[in-house]
Protein backbone atom coordinates (compact mmCIF):
# COMPACT_ATOMS: atom_id res chain seq x y z
CA UNK A 1 0.00 0.00 0.00
CA UNK A 2 1.21 3.44 -0.88
CA UNK A 3 1.97 5.90 1.89
CA UNK A 4 2.09 9.01 -0.30
CA UNK A 5 0.20 10.37 -3.29
CA UNK A 6 0.14 13.38 -5.60
CA UNK A 7 -2.64 15.96 -5.66
CA UNK A 8 -2.97 19.64 -6.46
CA UNK A 9 -2.16 22.24 -3.82
CA UNK A 10 -4.52 24.99 -4.99
CA UNK A 11 -7.28 25.63 -7.52
CA UNK A 12 -6.03 26.20 -11.07
CA UNK A 13 -7.53 27.21 -14.39
CA UNK A 14 -6.56 27.27 -18.06
CA UNK A 15 -8.27 27.89 -21.39
CA UNK A 16 -7.79 26.69 -24.95
CA UNK A 17 -9.53 27.38 -28.27
CA UNK A 18 -10.17 24.72 -30.84
CA UNK A 19 -11.75 25.78 -34.16
CA UNK A 20 -13.85 28.54 -32.56
CA UNK A 21 -14.95 26.38 -29.60
CA UNK A 22 -13.72 27.64 -26.25
CA UNK A 23 -12.65 25.19 -23.53
CA UNK A 24 -12.26 26.46 -19.94
CA UNK A 25 -10.49 23.98 -17.67
CA UNK A 26 -10.61 24.03 -13.87
CA UNK A 27 -8.75 21.83 -11.38
CA UNK A 28 -9.67 21.54 -7.68
CA UNK A 29 -8.28 19.66 -4.71
CA UNK A 30 -11.22 17.65 -3.30
CA UNK A 31 -11.63 15.08 -0.55
CA UNK A 32 -15.31 14.12 -0.81
CA UNK A 33 -18.14 13.72 -3.30
CA UNK A 34 -19.95 16.57 -1.50
CA UNK A 35 -17.08 18.93 -2.35
CA UNK A 36 -17.15 17.72 -5.96
CA UNK A 37 -20.90 18.38 -6.20
CA UNK A 38 -20.44 21.90 -4.76
CA UNK A 39 -17.72 22.80 -7.31
CA UNK A 40 -19.82 21.45 -10.20
CA UNK A 41 -22.88 23.35 -9.01
CA UNK A 42 -20.89 26.59 -8.75
CA UNK A 43 -19.42 26.23 -12.26
CA UNK A 44 -22.84 25.36 -13.72
CA UNK A 45 -24.28 28.54 -12.22
CA UNK A 46 -21.33 30.67 -13.34
CA UNK A 47 -21.31 29.27 -16.89
CA UNK A 48 -25.04 28.60 -17.17
CA UNK A 49 -24.93 29.37 -20.93
CA UNK A 50 -22.10 26.89 -21.73
CA UNK A 51 -22.80 23.92 -24.01
CA UNK A 52 -21.16 21.26 -21.81
CA UNK A 53 -19.63 20.84 -18.34
CA UNK A 54 -17.52 17.67 -18.70
CA UNK A 55 -15.47 16.37 -15.81
CA UNK A 56 -13.53 13.59 -14.14
CA UNK A 57 -12.46 13.03 -10.56
CA UNK A 58 -10.41 10.61 -8.46
CA UNK A 59 -10.56 10.17 -4.68
CA UNK A 60 -8.44 8.21 -2.21
CA UNK A 61 -4.68 7.67 -1.91
CA UNK A 62 -4.80 4.99 -4.60
CA UNK A 63 -7.38 6.86 -6.69
CA UNK A 64 -9.68 3.93 -5.91
CA UNK A 65 -12.87 5.97 -6.39
CA UNK A 66 -13.26 7.77 -9.69
CA UNK A 67 -15.78 8.96 -12.24
CA UNK A 68 -15.78 10.46 -15.73
CA UNK A 69 -18.74 12.34 -17.22
CA UNK A 70 -19.23 13.41 -20.87
CA UNK A 71 -22.21 15.71 -20.10
CA UNK A 72 -23.86 15.19 -23.47
CA UNK A 73 -20.72 14.94 -25.63
CA UNK A 74 -20.40 11.68 -27.63
CA UNK A 75 -19.58 8.75 -25.35
CA UNK A 76 -15.98 8.67 -24.02
CA UNK A 77 -14.89 11.83 -25.88
CA UNK A 78 -14.66 14.13 -22.85
CA UNK A 79 -14.68 12.59 -19.37
CA UNK A 80 -12.37 9.72 -20.34
CA UNK A 81 -9.59 11.91 -21.86
CA UNK A 82 -9.77 14.18 -18.76
CA UNK A 83 -9.48 11.14 -16.46
CA UNK A 84 -6.66 9.83 -18.66
CA UNK A 85 -4.61 12.96 -17.97
CA UNK A 86 -5.15 12.59 -14.22
CA UNK A 87 -3.99 8.96 -14.45
CA UNK A 88 -0.90 9.78 -16.51
CA UNK A 89 0.10 12.47 -13.97
CA UNK A 90 -0.83 10.11 -11.09
CA UNK A 91 -3.13 12.71 -9.49
CA UNK A 92 -5.83 11.88 -6.97
CA UNK A 93 -8.11 13.81 -4.56
CA UNK A 94 -8.65 15.97 -7.60
CA UNK A 95 -11.53 17.18 -9.79
CA UNK A 96 -11.02 18.56 -13.30
CA UNK A 97 -13.93 20.24 -15.06
CA UNK A 98 -13.80 21.41 -18.68
CA UNK A 99 -16.51 23.89 -19.66
CA UNK A 100 -17.13 24.06 -23.41
CA UNK A 101 -18.66 26.87 -25.41
CA UNK A 102 -19.53 25.46 -28.85
CA UNK A 103 -18.21 27.72 -31.60
CA UNK A 104 -20.29 26.41 -34.49
CA UNK A 105 -17.76 24.00 -36.03
CA UNK A 106 -18.12 20.33 -35.16
CA UNK A 107 -14.82 18.80 -34.07
CA UNK A 108 -15.68 15.14 -34.64
CA UNK A 109 -14.80 12.35 -32.21
CA UNK A 110 -10.97 12.50 -32.62
CA UNK A 111 -11.08 16.31 -32.40
CA UNK A 112 -13.17 16.27 -29.22
CA UNK A 113 -10.91 13.69 -27.55
CA UNK A 114 -7.84 15.78 -28.43
CA UNK A 115 -9.44 19.04 -27.23
CA UNK A 116 -10.55 17.65 -23.85
CA UNK A 117 -7.20 15.92 -23.35
CA UNK A 118 -5.34 19.14 -24.17
CA UNK A 119 -7.59 21.18 -21.84
CA UNK A 120 -6.95 18.81 -18.92
CA UNK A 121 -3.20 18.75 -19.68
CA UNK A 122 -3.13 22.58 -19.79
CA UNK A 123 -4.74 23.00 -16.36
CA UNK A 124 -2.52 20.28 -14.81
CA UNK A 125 0.54 22.06 -16.23
CA UNK A 126 -0.29 25.33 -14.42
CA UNK A 127 -1.46 23.60 -11.21
CA UNK A 128 0.82 23.25 -8.20
CA UNK A 129 1.40 19.51 -7.74
CA UNK A 130 2.03 18.49 -4.12
CA UNK A 131 2.87 15.23 -2.43
CA UNK A 132 0.73 14.25 0.55
CA UNK A 133 1.40 11.40 2.92
CA UNK A 134 -1.07 8.72 3.97
CA UNK A 135 -0.90 8.84 7.75
CA UNK A 136 -1.72 6.42 10.53
CA UNK A 137 -3.33 8.34 13.41
CA UNK A 138 -3.19 6.96 16.92
CA UNK A 139 -3.92 7.94 20.50
CA UNK A 140 -1.24 7.33 23.11
CA UNK A 141 -2.19 7.29 26.81
CA UNK A 142 0.59 7.21 29.38
CA UNK A 143 1.21 8.07 33.04
CA UNK A 144 2.87 11.40 33.79
CA UNK A 145 6.03 9.61 34.96
CA UNK A 146 6.57 8.29 31.41
CA UNK A 147 6.49 11.82 29.94
CA UNK A 148 10.27 12.18 29.36
CA UNK A 149 10.55 8.85 27.58
CA UNK A 150 7.52 9.54 25.36
CA UNK A 151 8.70 13.07 24.51
CA UNK A 152 12.14 11.75 23.56
CA UNK A 153 10.56 9.30 21.08
CA UNK A 154 8.32 12.07 19.70
CA UNK A 155 11.35 14.34 19.25
CA UNK A 156 13.36 11.63 17.48
CA UNK A 157 10.58 10.18 15.29
CA UNK A 158 8.84 13.52 14.64
CA UNK A 159 5.23 12.42 14.18
CA UNK A 160 2.68 15.21 13.72
CA UNK A 161 1.12 16.08 17.10
CA UNK A 162 -2.62 16.46 16.47
CA UNK A 163 -3.55 17.04 20.10
CA UNK A 164 -2.27 16.61 23.63
CA UNK A 165 -3.48 16.74 27.23
CA UNK A 166 -1.04 16.48 30.12
CA UNK A 167 -2.45 15.50 33.50
CA UNK A 168 -1.98 12.51 35.84
CA UNK A 169 -2.90 10.51 32.76
CA UNK A 170 -1.48 12.09 29.62
CA UNK A 171 -2.98 11.71 26.15
CA UNK A 172 -1.37 12.54 22.82
CA UNK A 173 -2.90 12.11 19.37
CA UNK A 174 -0.17 11.56 16.80
CA UNK A 175 -0.04 11.09 13.04
CA UNK A 176 2.82 9.34 11.27
CA UNK A 177 3.38 8.33 7.65
CA UNK A 178 1.95 4.84 7.10
CA UNK A 179 5.30 3.37 6.05
CA UNK A 180 6.89 4.37 9.38
CA UNK A 181 3.92 3.70 11.66
CA UNK A 182 4.97 0.23 12.82
CA UNK A 183 8.42 1.42 13.89
CA UNK A 184 7.04 4.38 15.85
CA UNK A 185 4.25 2.32 17.44
CA UNK A 186 6.82 -0.33 18.37
CA UNK A 187 9.00 2.18 20.20
CA UNK A 188 6.09 3.81 22.03
CA UNK A 189 4.65 0.41 22.97
CA UNK A 190 7.81 -0.51 24.89
CA UNK A 191 7.33 2.35 27.38
CA UNK A 192 5.88 1.13 30.66
CA UNK A 193 2.24 2.00 31.34
CA UNK A 194 1.50 3.09 27.77
CA UNK A 195 -1.68 2.17 25.93
CA UNK A 196 -2.03 2.86 22.20
CA UNK A 197 -5.19 2.99 20.11
CA UNK A 198 -5.04 3.36 16.33
CA UNK A 199 -7.87 5.67 15.27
Amino acid sequence: MRDSYLTIGADAEAAIRERSSKFLAYAFHVESEEEIAAHLERLRKRYYDATHHCYAWRLGPEGERFRANDDGEPSSTAGKPILGQMLSHDLTDCLIVVVRYFGGTKLGVPGLIAAYKESAAAVIEVAEIVERTVDTIFKVEFPYVAMNEIMRIVKEEQPVVKGQTFDNLCVMTLAVRRGRADAVLGRLGKVEGVSIEVI
